[in-house]
């Protein structure tokens, strides 16, 4: 994805709060040499912002006239108003080694055992990984085939199939579940111990009235 930029000479909080009143967004661009204060068209950013691969993919950003390819690294939106407030690139190039997080695509979930024969619910444990790699083999997104899931069964980090150079982050996790196929509700409505309903107390003989216990 392409987008334009322009260097920023102004700086301190009044000269971007009138940049946010000309629909600019101040930013910086850092890494691979000094940093640049650029800014950027607001509506032009904020959509962009929208689409999935500006925030996990190389990015070709133009300044002055150059092209420079970049990664999104960070961005601060208003509180309660759609206003984008701030954004930070980070330059890359084809040796540069980066840390990302990534999407999860799931696919093949309609067909697969679990959901065609079982009726299972499948259960999307986590949506994105982190992973390691050189920025030229980033993927924009990986791909999770549930195709083959079974009723009862997960789909784990280990099954994935990916690229040689590319390193999930585990973070200490030895097993990182991504998508398990759940039974149904009703058959686990069926599966759940009915609890004994508790006897009735036994009724207590009246006691007699004053008249009876006079005869």
């Amino acid at each position: 994805m392409k987008f334009v930029a322009y260097e920023r000479t102004l700086q301190g909080t009044g000269a971007s709060r009138r940049l946010r009143l000309a629909d600019k967004v101040p930013g910086i661009v850092y890494g691979a040499g000094e940093p640049v204060k650029i800014e950027l068209d607001h509506n032009a950013l904020f959509f962009a912002l929208k689409k999935e691969a500006f925030h996990s993919s190389i990015l070709e950003m133009e300044l002055g006239g150059r092209t420079e390819q970049v990664l999104l690294r960070d961005h601060q939106v208003h509180a309660y108003k759609p206003i984008v407030m701030h954004v930070d690139f980070q330059r890359v190039d084809a040796t540069t080694r980066i840390v990302k997080k990534v999407p999860l695509h799931f696919v093949n979930e309609e067909i697969s055992p679990a959901v065609k024969i079982d009726q299972c619910v499948i259960s999307h444990v986590v949506t994105e990984i982190e992973i390691e790699c050189l920025a030229a083999k980033l993927p924009e997104f990986i791909t999770v085939d549930l195709g083959a899931l079974n009723k009862g069964e997960s789909v784990h980090v280990r099954d994935l199939k990916l690229d040689a150079g590319i390193k999930v982050m585990r973070r200490g996790r030895t097993v990182m579940t991504l998508a398990s196929a759940l039974p149904p509700q009703a058959e686990e409505e069926e599966a759940a111990p009915v609890a004994p309903v508790a006897a009735a107390p036994a009724p207590t003989k009246a006691k007699k009235t004053e008249k009876q216990n006079k005869k």
